[in-house]
């Protein structure tokens, strides 16, 4: 089994506008509209022209099957958020979200040098919530009503891991990627 992390293509703004409006992937999302065309690509053009965030197109086994960011890029405060989806059913449960998190935190960590890194997470994803908690993440903060969705209000979980905790908990880590044979 392979997972990369590819950069984002013009090409690709249809597949991802498909993600992005899946029921599947807005559900864990901010977002809760259909987005239009016009909306997408506004929002495209501007993920293309800034230069705190970066996206990359999640393939495995050389197939495009989701996306993941860093945002907030703080140089000076040494300090990055980050979020991804799998929008393909074909690769949940197969220890894709878990390679696709070493290689974040071994980009921020070990490339960039950040000291820390930062993610929300609607409170109801129980399974992603403890996936980061498996990779060194506490949890800092719960928002209570933080978002409304469908016109409800959503609770959100707000996590984070110091570089520290990478460095000590990096070979323990590796192994289990190296164990479920993700490259």
């Amino acid at each position: 089994m392979t997972v990369i992390l590819r950069d984002i293509r013009p090409e690709d703004k249809p597949l991802i506008l498909t993600w992005r409006n899946s029921p599947e992937v807005a559900r864990y999302m901010y977002t809760d509209h259909l987005i239009t065309a016009e909306e997408h690509e506004k929002w495209f053009q501007g993920i293309l022209n800034d230069c705190r965030t970066q996206y990359w197109i999640i393939t495995y086994n050389q197939k495009d099957v989701g996306l993941v960011n860093l945002h907030g890029i703080d140089e000076r405060n040494r300090r990055a958020y980050w979020a991804f989806y799998l929008a393909d059913p074909c690769c949940r449960g197969k220890g894709v979200g878990g390679a696709v998190e070493y290689l974040i935190l071994h980009y921020v960590f070990d490339e960039l040098q950040l000291n820390r890194l930062c993610c929300e997470v609607l409170s109801t994803n129980s399974r992603v919530i403890e996936m980061h908690k498996g990779f060194g993440f506490v949890q800092e903060a719960y928002f209570r009503q933080h978002i409304i969705k469908k016109g409800l209000p959503m609770d959100v979980v707000s996590l984070a891991v110091l570089r520290e905790d990478w460095i000590k908990r990096k070979p323990e880590i590796e192994k289990r990627v190296r164990d479920k044979r993700i490259t």
